[in-house]
């Protein structure tokens, strides 16, 4: 495989675009010195930590694990219920924020979990439960910032931050900056490059993907459930989708954005005969970044 072009090394991979992801019966989970080698193979210098059964759970293992296939900690996903009542999220959070800091993960991708398994439903809030969940977000950031850790949130199809009018609640009644995922925002109704050039100074983390709308709109209607959606191929390699991935990457760069460019494209394998399929999907997917990037 190629390396990455000169000006684009600032991409990381992600270990569900392998397929490898936390919800139960997700699909066929491949092996992590198999997606690890191929990620350095790609010429991929950096990779956010996947699920908790992907790397050791040991701070100093998972470290060393990663500094094996010449690969440097990103940060990763962390889903944490925030909104409700007598649930207190910080210890669990300091936990998570100790493997950051031994591996050298600068960056927290919060999710606002609903506390049940999966993302295809999820309960509605009132009006204390938003208050609770966006003085959590301010709890949560302040303890990673404390820690040296950027914290930002991701707002992720079935999770309690998902629509355009609770993308806004976040902006207006929190200080979090933003994970813009451009696969779980659209699919969220989100309009992706309004977005993106009015919340450019919160956006602190990128997740690449591309989508195709029909499916969107699907899921978007009931019609299927993210993970049939997931399934039936909604996301496809960088460049080939409905998303405006040129207009949104070059808002980012007139803002001055310097994060990191996490290419990672929901993927559900019925076995590992479909590795092969996945990784020349990923391929793909860095060709088009590669290039865009580099331009």
């Amino acid at each position: 495989m190629s390396g990455i072009a000169s000006g684009a090394e600032k991409i990381a991979g992600a270990p569900i675009s392998w397929g490898v992801c936390e919800v139960p019966d997700w699909g066929y989970q491949l092996p992590p010195e198999l997606v690890l080698g191929q990620m350095r193979d790609l010429g991929l210098t950096a990779t956010e930590f996947g699920p908790d059964t992907f790397l050791p759970a040991d701070p100093a293992a998972r470290a060393a694990t990663l500094a094996a296939y010449d690969l440097s900690a990103v940060g990763g996903f962390v889903p944490v219920v925030l909104h409700e009542a007598g649930h207190d999220p910080l210890p669990g959070l300091q936990i998570e924020l100790d493997a950051f800091v031994a591996a050298g993960a600068g960056t927290l991708v919060l999710a606002a979990a609903t506390g049940v398994d999966g993302y295809d439903e999820r309960p509605d809030l009132d009006e204390a439960g938003w208050r609770r969940l966006l003085d959590n977000l301010d709890r949560v950031a302040a303890a990673a910032a404390e820690r040296g850790v950027i914290p930002t949130l991701h707002p992720h199809v079935g999770t309690m931050i998902e629509k355009p009018d609770e993308v806004e609640r976040v902006l207006t009644g929190s200080g979090i900056a933003l994970t813009l995922d451009t696969g779980h925002l659209m699919i969220g109704g989100n309009d992706l490059v309004a977005l993106t050039s009015a919340a450019a100074g919160r956006i602190a983390h990128v997740h690449l993907k591309d989508v195709r709308a029909d499916l969107a709109r699907r899921v978007q209607h009931a019609e299927l459930t993210y993970t049939q959606a997931v399934g039936s191929g909604m996301y496809v390699p960088l460049g080939t989708g409905d998303v405006d991935l040129n207009a949104i990457l070059g808002i980012l760069h007139t803002a001055g954005y310097s994060g990191w460019y996490v290419m990672e494209q929901d993927t559900i394998l019925s076995g590992p005969e479909q590795a092969a399929a996945a990784l020349d999907d990923i391929a793909a997917s860095l060709g088009f970044l590669t290039g865009v990037l580099a331009s």
